[in-house]
This record gives C-alpha cells, structure tokens and sequence, in this order.
C-alpha cells in the first residue's frame, strides 16, 4: 500500500473514533439530563403535595382551638 493510503486511512479511523465518543458523550449527557428533569419534578410533587395539605392543617387548628375555648369558657 501506498503511505498516502494508509494515511488517509488512519485520518479517516480517527475520524470515526471521535465521531462514535461524541455520540456517546451526547446521549450521556441528555440522558443525565432527563434524570435530572426527572428528579426535580419529583421534589416540585412533593412540594405541591405540601401546599394542598396546609388547608386541612389550618382547619384542624381550628377546631382544635374552638374546642379549647369551648372547653376554657366551660371552666
């Protein structure tokens, strides 16, 4: 073989090479992305899961209250 050849040859594997690291770079990234996304709309449910349950709570103050000063005027 010609040394222009194999040249061209090892150019052109090299090439390739980068080529199949820069694929694998990219998928590992937007897949540690989607993890990400992931993990942050788990953290934005349960804030949200947090937020619905304070009326309940305020409610039961109250009646807790109410009961306390049903209980303070009885006395």
């Amino acid at each position: 073989m010609r040394r222009g050849t194999i040249v061209l040859i090892v150019f052109l594997g090299l090439i390739i090479i980068g080529y199949v690291w820069f694929k694998n770079l990219h998928n590992s990234m937007v897949a540690k992305d989607e993890a990400a996304k992931s993990t942050w709309a788990d953290v934005q449910s349960a804030y949200q899961r947090r937020l619905d349950l304070i009326p309940n709570l305020v409610s039961t103050v109250k009646g807790a209250l109410t009961l306390n000063n049903l209980h303070l005027q009885q006395l």
